[in-house]
Order: C-alpha cells, then sequence, then structure tokens
C-alpha cells in the first residue's frame, strides 16, 4: 500500500484473530458458568483477599475503593468440586514461544498446590502460550516433579508436550479441562 510522502506499508497476510480479546482468565470464567449452568461441576474463581483503607462513598451506587493491600499471599485462583474430588489450580499465561518462566508462579503457590494433592485432592496449573495460541493442562504432580529434579528458571513447551495435555479450544466450553480431568482421574 502506498501512503503520501513515499511512504510504503505492507500488510500482512497471515494474522491469527483466534481468541483476540479474550483473556485465559476470561475463558475459564466463562467455562467454569457454563460448568455451573449445565450442572457438571462447582468451580469459582477465589477472591484475592485485601483489606480496604480508604473508599471514596459518594452514594451506595457510586462507591470507589481509592486505596488497599493485601492481606496474604494469595493461594491459586481456582477451586471447587468435581464429581466428589476437590479442585484447585491456577491460571497463567506467558508469551513465551520456547518456555514457561518459573517466576510466573510462586513458591507460596507450590505449597499450595502440593498440600491439595497431599490430601487426596486435585491440583494442576492451566498455561497458555498466547504467541502460539496453546492452552495445556499440566498436573500438580508433573510440575512439582520438573521443579524438583530441575535447575531450569523455566520449563520449556517440549516438557508441555510430553508430560502436559493440550486442551483445543472449544465454543463451549471454552477451555475444557473437566474433561482433562476425566482422562486423568476418572
Amino acid at each position: 500500500m502506498k501512503y503520501p510522502n513515499g511512504v510504503k506499508k505492507m500488510h500482512k497476510n497471515n494474522v491469527s484473530y483466534a481468541n483476540r480479546g479474550m483473556t485465559l482468565e476470561e475463558d475459564i470464567n466463562v467455562t467454569n458458568k457454563y460448568y455451573l449452568d449445565n450442572n457438571i461441576g462447582v468451580i469459582h474463581k477465589k477472591p484475592t483477599p485485601i483489606t480496604i483503607n480508604k473508599v471514596d462513598y459518594p452514594s451506595r451506587l457510586e462507591a470507589v475503593i481509592k486505596e488497599a493491600h493485601f492481606n496474604t499471599p494469595s493461594t491459586t485462583d481456582y477451586n471447587g468440586v468435581y464429581k466428589g474430588k476437590y479442585i484447585d489450580f491456577d491460571a497463567k499465561e506467558c508469551k513465551s514461544k520456547t518456555s514457561f518462566p518459573l517466576n510466573n508462579i510462586h513458591q507460596h503457590q507450590i505449597e499450595h498446590i502440593k498440600s491439595i494433592i497431599n490430601h487426596g485432592g486435585i491440583g494442576f496449573l492451566i498455561v497458555r502460550f498466547t504467541t502460539l495460541n496453546l492452552t495445556y493442562y499440566l498436573d500438580g504432580n508433573k510440575l512439582i516433579s520438573f521443579i524438583n529434579d530441575n535447575d531450569r528458571k523455566s520449563i520449556p513447551i517440549d516438557y508441555f508436550t510430553k508430560e502436559g495435555i493440550l486442551i483445543k479450544d472449544r465454543f463451549q466450553p471454552r477451555v475444557d479441562y473437566l474433561k482433562v480431568i476425566d482422562e486423568v482421574y476418572f
């Protein structure tokens, strides 16, 4: 395309518009609503524990939190019950095409996942490689095993393809992670 003053712009046709405007968290929230509405499972996003310090309160409908702080480090993003089993997981996104940086998950979250597993629950990660438009389920045991057996600061995508399970994009539910839970646990 030619623009004034001799400027040339090239248009690339290899752009993917899949999941445009959607984040993994939004996709999981919509998925969880689908699970709840269809009586499949009860999984909710956990609220972040905060203490409100200052509120602008012109009226009940217009109240705005102006200042707050975190009470304690949060654990994982989601928890609930599916087929009589407690499930607890965190959802993470990364832009890397080659690996998932371990600094994206905090030590207290790893300890929390270990605790869930030790008490008979199902703990796991859902990781989306946004640049590649790939979403993986990684069982908590595989996560812990990788961390214990490696000195790396990231988990290579090859580990996800070998040890994780690809969650294919769907219309409903969007991120059907309970299908993976069925394959692994039931």
